[in-house]
């Protein structure tokens, strides 16, 4: 992945397919671990504080300080229909 600026947020359209990797605390663990989330750009909230992603699984609002790196990905590719 890209390391991602501040502005990268800024320029993406809503829809646009992005990989988003941020910062999470483990349940018992003994500091920050890292989670990825995939989806279409949702938007900013918060004055530009927080991203918002459409993933497969609804929407996850994502603090920007908690972003480590981000970036476009090619659309999903089509699932083929299944043979009977």
């Amino acid at each position: 992945m890209l390391s991602m600026s501040y502005d990268f947020f800024e320029s993406l359209r809503p829809g646009e397919r992005i990989v988003v990797r941020y910062r999470v605390a483990p349940a018992g663990g003994p500091g920050p671990g890292l989670t990825d989330v995939l989806g279409g750009f949702a938007g900013l909230y918060d004055d530009g504080a927080t991203v918002a992603v459409d993933s497969r699984h609804g929407e996850v609002r994502i603090e920007r300080r908690l972003v480590t790196h981000a970036k476009r990905v090619p659309p999903a590719p089509v699932r083929r229909a299944r043979r009977a």
